[in-house]
């Protein structure tokens, strides 16, 4: 009745008034108000009522209203009645209840599952903390249940500067129905009310670092959007215990010395006088894991390159010293340390990195080899790459890529100054930093050396690594990155020149045994110093050790330091029958030794061969084998080369490969010889035969057949069948599978599509991988 007022809120959920009063007492129909309305907007209102009615409904509802003090204003000036409440309308309900969330739970504390499954629980704080490729979890409290049928839900997730989806820094999180691995998605695994918990995955190749997140929810029917941003940032690490991470490693006890233990010890001295100091590298501390990233954020490098371990690895050894790009920490050799600390008074790197990132990037003052490696050590470890300081004793700087340590004297046998730039440290300290090498050859893989300490450029700035160890051992100096100046620092010999009265130089003695010795770092699970030097290069003396040196040298700067050989006429390969060995059965190859001359030659090959992960990684060197061989003139010759079963069945991994190294030296013309060859022992096939003819929506069947080529129980067997069109992915448990036994299971399936269908199974086995078989099905109509 006239003068009563009623709740705004029974009128404003509609936006507009249902009846005014006039100053007759008649009341104004709604459709005359809601077009007085319409009369008196703005261009742009009137515009966006017909562009975007829902964002228009919720804009209008806030000038629209009557309040209890204010009254509308109508045509004649006169002042409007509140109206009578009405019941709301469909789409009034539909405003009222647009799914919005209302925050976000993390689950990010240290009892809760996502930091204890992902090894993070011991970062100081509650901030989420995660490694790639592997599923976390959150909660969302909504404004009321989810209904998937009407609503969609997705997470985004942002990083650095300037976000782009195809960079991999700005991330769209979908949401499904089954997680698969190795991609950004996201499932609900429980839904209680208006609360939802989600199960994450995230990708083996995500850029590591901090996340901003935001949830986005839509209406289907309207296509109105909300998002949420809790505010709440996620770190994104490495993972070493994801086998399709780069930075995989196998051994749990080396997982927790080498990424979890936040101590350990630094060998310093001389190789007869060995000391050790407790380094305390403190990657969990407060701060530290904030000052890595604003380590990374202050090099070069965009986000978008941090998700390769390489490129991190090589920005962080140029970012530890600060010659040419204001890194963490500034080098001096000099005694006097006025200024700042002395290089031997820190005895870690916590308040080395925390005072780095307080000051904005100063670099801290004072560092030497040790210090830059400790502090190395702690930042690789922070973000997730397995590392380890390591001392070499005799460590040799080579500054002219000589491949040599050289030392200069003039006619009278006076040391030539100027020209003596080389030097042997009595020790020096660098970084083993362990990640699968994809950009290098197979078996390049494993421990890498990266040093931080500015000693020498690389493409311009001072930085050293990833360097392969295997390449270093090898000679392969040719193999990114800075191999030259690790394999120099650990194995090159010293070599003594004379100069002649006609300027020229002569080489007038060598050291084989100058440097190099006693390569030391902390032994897994305790404080022991354990000696490494045999995976930097081989005994010295031996022959494999020399082919290295003379292979390196060659190309150095002065590749005819060592005499080259008279001719390179014989020939080396090894040859693989068919399709190649098979699993369960011994493998057998042939190596074949060819000489090209017209005269005898002799050698000596050298063989080993060793499991292979198929990222590269060597793994363990299971057979050695020294092959002595006489050729005539024009003779090739055939070695039968066996591995028998009993010597790899319990060394495999997956993929199931192998690398053969094979390297020697005739003995007529010092030519060298050396070959690697990677094989795999071959699974068998999964046998997939279609029972009948198959038609849309009448079910159908496939018999699947496997046969157990090994000597020995497969335990747990599983087979998974799918097929687009044909099934969901099915897992059928077999259970255990005798030593060489037959083994048949029928599959029934309901087609849903038309057309030539491809039914895929495979062995889900631990004992046996890369076991598959694949079946056309020509999927008919339905009669």
């Amino acid at each position: 009745m006239p003068g009563e007022r009623r709740s705004i809120r029974d009128n404003s959920a509609v936006g507009r008034f249902h009846g005014v009063s006039e100053s007759n007492g008649l009341a104004v129909p709604e459709r005359q108000t809601v077009d007085k309305v319409k009369k008196d907007e703005s261009g742009c209102r009137r515009w966006l009522r017909k562009a975007c009615p829902c964002c228009f409904r919720q804009q209008s509802s806030s000038y629209d209203l009557t309040t209890e003090k204010d009254a509308a204003v109508v045509e004649d000036g006169e002042k409007e009645e509140p109206a009578s409440p009405v019941p709301p309308s469909g789409d009034t309900e539909l405003n009222e209840l647009s799914l919005a969330v209302r925050s976000v739970d993390l689950l990010s504390r240290k009892t809760d599952r996502n930091k204890k499954e992902h090894h993070t629980d011991q970062y100081y704080g509650d901030q989420l903390i995660i490694r790639r490729g592997q599923t976390f979890q959150m909660e969302l409290e909504l404004s009321r249940p989810f209904n998937p049928d009407t609503e969609k839900l997705h997470l985004e997730l942002k990083t650095g500067t300037l976000p782009l989806v195809s960079k991999g820094t700005h991330i769209i999180i979908p949401l499904v129905e089954e997680l698969q691995d190795e991609r950004w998605e996201a499932k609900i695994v429980e839904q209680n009310v208006n609360r939802v918990k989600l199960s994450v995955n995230s990708s083996t190749t995500a850029v590591i670092g901090k996340y901003k997140l935001t949830v986005a929810t839509q209406c289907l029917k309207t296509g109105e959007t909300t998002t949420h941003d809790p505010d709440k940032d996620i770190y994104m690490l490495f993972n070493p215990w994801c086998e399709e991470d780069t930075v995989y490693m196998e051994s749990e006890k080396e997982l927790k010395e080498y990424v979890l233990s936040d101590t350990g010890r630094i060998y310093y001295g001389t190789e007869k006088q060995i000391g050790a100091r407790t380094w305390n590298f403190g990657q969990f501390d407060e701060g530290v894991l904030e000052a890595c990233l604003f380590v990374l954020d202050n090099s070069e490098v965009p986000p978008s390159g941090r998700g390769n371990p390489v490129s991190v690895v090589r920005v962080i050894s140029a970012m530890i010293n600060s010659p040419d790009d204001l890194g963490v920490l500034e080098g001096n050799w000099s005694g006097n340390y006025a200024g700042g600390t002395c290089p031997t008074a820190w005895s870690g790197s916590v308040e080395i990195l925390r005072q780095y990132h307080s000051e904005g990037g100063k670099p801290v003052k004072y560092g030497q080899c040790w210090v830059f490696s400790g502090v190395t050590t702690t930042v690789l470890r922070c973000l997730g790459i397995p590392a380890r300081s390591v001392t070499n004793f005799q460590s040799a700087h080579d500054t002219d890529v000589s491949l040599t340590t050289d030392v200069y004297f003039d006619e009278n046998m006076e040391p030539i100054h100027e020209l003596n730039s080389d030097s042997v440290w009595n020790f020096h300290v660098w970084n083993d930093c362990w990640m699968a090498r994809p950009d290098l050859p197979p078996g390049m893989g494993g421990w890498q050396v990266v040093d931080s300490t500015p000693q020498e450029t690389s493409h311009g700035t001072f930085r050293c690594g990833p360097a392969s160890l295997a390449a270093v051992r090898s000679g392969q100096v040719y193999l990114k990155y800075d191999t030259p100046f690790v394999f120099a620092e650990v194995n090159s010999d010293k070599i003594y020149w004379q100069r002649n009265l006609d300027g020229s130089f002569s080489q007038i003695h060598s050291e084989k045994k100058a440097v190099g010795h006693c390569i030391s770092t902390k032994a897994v699970g305790s404080d022991e110093r354990v000696d490494i030097t045999n995976i930097y290069k081989y005994p010295e003396d031996s022959e494999e050790e020399r082919i290295a040196v003379e292979t390196a040298c060659r190309y150095g700067s002065k590749p005819d330091v060592y005499s080259s050989p008279i001719a390179e006429d014989v020939l080396v390969e090894v040859r693989m029958e068919g399709e190649g060995p098979r699993m369960g059965g011994d493998a057998q190859l042939k190596i074949v030794v060819k000489n090209t001359s017209s005269h005898p030659r002799r050698t000596t090959l050298h063989s080993q061969v060793a499991v292979m992960y198929y990222t590269g990684v060597l793994k363990d060197t299971m057979k050695k084998e020294k092959l002595n061989v006489e050729l005539m003139p024009n003779e090739e010759k055939i070695i039968d080369w066996i591995l028998p079963y009993t010597q790899y069945q319990n060394q495999l991994v997956d993929q199931a490969a192998l690398m053969l190294t094979l390297s020697g030296r005739v003995s007529e013309t010092q030519q060298v010889l050396a070959n690697q060859t990677s094989f795999r022992l071959r699974t068998p096939d999964i046998h997939i035969e279609p029972i009948g003819e198959a038609y849309v929506g009448k079910e159908t069947s496939a018999k699947i057949t496997f046969t157990n080529p090994l000597p020995c129980t497969l335990r747990n067997v599983v087979v998974r069948v799918e097929g687009l069109g044909l099934r969901d992915l099915h897992p059928i448990k077999v259970g255990d599978v005798g030593k060489h036994a037959n083994v048949t299971v029928t599959e029934h399936f309901i087609p849903t599509i038309a057309g030539q269908r491809k039914l895929v199974a495979s062995l889900d086995c631990k004992q046996l991988s890369q076991v598959h078989g694949v079946a056309d099905i020509n999927v008919h109509e339905s009669q």
